[in-house]
């Protein structure tokens, strides 16, 4: 078989021959303490990340493509791990773009400015500068940072990384149940294998 012709048949694996081939133990791991499962029919993946991390940078573009092509039945949600004061000022960050509303034009840029620009944006003053770029006041980022709101997100955050026993970003969760660490498209190959066993179980 020629070598194009093999690319093209593996390009059209179907989705539960993929499924078939990832491995407990190598591709994910069982959570001991696994989270409520969502209802029949539907599916959660929430991904855990730090922007200090370059890992994390390294898999946000194929988390990005995926998400634009998700099934509708696939729930995707984000989570800012805030296990150290250095991440809970990121996902304190974070969580004040999201209710300021200009998460979607600041989540890559802050990416790029703390990876490739090397600014260092872990505090809150240096982050209240940065997120002025998109039009959100120093003086209501500072109102918002330690709000009660953005207070109880980011403890939510953290009690939820440590109940499934993070040790490490980037970290997706399918179904609360599966644990995907890796900074590759490969990540995402075993997401969607494990959607679609978890499809066939239900």
């Amino acid at each position: 078989m020629k070598k194009w012709l093999l690319v093209a048949c593996l390009a059209f694996l179907p989705a539960w021959a993929v499924a078939s081939t990832v491995v407990e133990g190598k591709d994910y791991t069982v959570l001991s303490n696994p989270g409520v499962a969502p209802a029949k029919g539907q599916f959660e993946v929430v991904e855990f990340f730090w922007y200090g991390c370059p890992h994390c940078y390294s898999l946000e573009p194929h988390v990005a493509s995926w998400v634009k092509t998700k099934p509708a039945n696939v729930k995707f949600s984000r989570v800012p791990a805030a296990l150290n004061p250095i991440w809970e000022a990121n996902a304190r960050g974070y969580y004040v773009a999201e209710a300021s509303g200009v998460l979607e034009a600041s989540h890559m840029a802050l990416f790029d400015a703390i990876q490739v620009r090397k600014e260092r944006l872990f505090d809150q003053a240096s982050l209240a500068a940065f997120y002025a770029r998109y039009g959100v006041k120093p003086a209501n980022f500072n109102s918002l940072y330690q709000s009660f709101a953005v207070s109880a997100r980011v403890a939510q955050s953290r009690n939820l990384a440590i109940r499934y026993q993070l040790s490490g970003v980037p970290a997706m969760v399918v179904n609360g149940k599966y644990l995907v660490s890796g900074d590759k498209g490969r990540v995402i190959e075993v997401v969607k294998a494990l959607i679609e066993r978890e499809s066939k179980a239900k």
